[in-house]
């Protein structure tokens, strides 16, 4: 039997720590002695980091925090997981310290080009209709933002999970810096071995784009999983196995 293994997990935007509770303890149930620790990583804002002054706060520091969070914990050779927007900060923290990671592990994660911002690369509109944008599941002129959050994130929930969910979002907020940030650089991508999860199901990215995220991230690994976009809340032992079989690979 090989060395327990550790993991780290991080975000995506809008949500903190908690939303890896279940799939962290689906992991530990699953790997027995295989598991060795885990540590949900918060953006500053974010989870445990609520109530931060986040102006000046950047990708760069965001990475730097990050990597000191998991170096903090006594943590090496980690499976590091990202969901959604944590795509845009997962290479900055492998570039500054590609020998801490033994996978990458993007989870319907998303990264804008060089030049554009995350609110660009979504765009205005909806779904299909520009094949430079992501676009809304809903249009954003028409509808609420919790109608087109039910959609997101809550299409694969129960209507009282889904209402649980919902209740969770609104206080948790990435640095807005993230937002406005352009200088995304893609040399140093797949220098650690990478893989990404497929949500097939997802409100919010369409599998096209997410297989068009899985090049940028220059990801030789891909996977699917039968799942929205909060696969780690609604299948949370379908992407344990999936997470013990990608440690697994080298």
């Amino acid at each position: 039997m090989g060395e327990p293994v550790d993991y780290a997990f991080l975000h995506g935007g809008g949500q903190g720590s908690w939303v890896w509770d279940e799939t962290v303890a689906a992991l530990k149930a699953q790997a027995g002695d295989g598991f060795g620790r885990a540590v949900a990583l918060d953006v500053p804002g974010c989870g445990t980091k609520r109530g931060r002054q986040t102006d000046a706060i950047g990708i760069d520091e965001i990475a730097d925090e990050l990597v000191a969070d998991i170096e903090r914990a006594g943590m090496r050779e980690v499976v590091l997981v990202g969901h959604s927007q944590a795509g845009c900060v997962l290479p900055a923290m492998a570039e500054r310290r590609p020998g801490l990671f033994r996978r990458l592990v993007y989870v319907s994660c998303s990264m804008p080009l060089p030049g554009q911002t995350v609110q660009q690369m979504i765009g205005s509109g909806v779904h299909g209709g520009n094949p430079d944008e992501v676009g809304w599941p809903l249009d954003p002129a028409t509808t609420t933002m919790r109608d087109r959050y039910t959609v997101m994130f809550c299409n694969d929930m129960a209507p009282d999970e889904a209402t649980a969910f919902l209740a969770k979002l609104g206080h948790d907020g990435w640095p807005m810096q993230s937002y406005t940030e352009t200088r995304w650089t893609f040399d140093t991508m797949g220098a650690v071995p990478t893989t990404y999860v497929v949500c097939l199901r997802d409100g919010i990215l369409p599998t096209r784009w997410q297989e068009i995220f899985a090049g940028r991230f220059k990801a030789a690994r891909r996977v699917s999983i039968d799942a929205g976009h909060q696969a780690m809340n609604t299948r949370p032992h379908a992407l344990a196995e999936i997470l013990r079989h990608e440690a697994a690979e080298r």
